[in-house]
């Protein structure tokens, strides 16, 4: 299983947005990556400066980790992508629907997968994908 390291995820993306903005040819994957930077202009600064592979972002001070935040966009638009969980995709749209545009909807997505993914650990038990869907189609049916 692909498990990379946090200073395997963080030079992916400098890397991936380093690419793009030298116009060099992407993977699929960087692609989407850096298009993801392009939806967080609030990162690309971060994704500029080499101490950012150093950089903690702790939750006590009141940050938010920018690679967690761009993991999570990637990890969405891969289960999106193969609609997994299943219905995932049919929640995701509910969501955009009302929501109006694709990246907010994302956020709610992310906020779910969050929530999924802390009471997994907090429970020590697999990811609850109906869960997760469930979550996600709460969003979309509230204001």
């Amino acid at each position: 299983m692909f498990n990379p390291s946090r200073d395997q995820v963080r030079n992916f993306f400098i890397e991936s947005w380093r690419k793009y903005q030298a116009k060099e040819v992407l993977t699929p994957l960087e692609h989407i990556a850096s298009d993801l930077v392009l939806l967080h202009p609030e990162y690309q600064a971060l994704l500029e400066d080499p101490d950012s592979l150093s950089r903690d972002f702790l939750p006590e001070d009141g940050q938010i980790n920018p690679f967690l935040h761009l993991s999570f966009h990637l990890a969405i638009e891969e289960q999106l992508s193969i609609d997994q969980p299943s219905g995932l995709r049919a929640a995701f749209e509910a969501c955009q629907r009302r929501r109006g545009n694709r990246h907010d909807a994302l956020h709610d997505v992310l906020e779910c997968l969050g929530e999924t993914l802390f009471d997994a650990q907090r429970n020590n038990t697999p990811l609850d994908g109906p869960a997760y869907v469930s979550c996600v189609l709460r969003r979309a049916r509230s204001n």
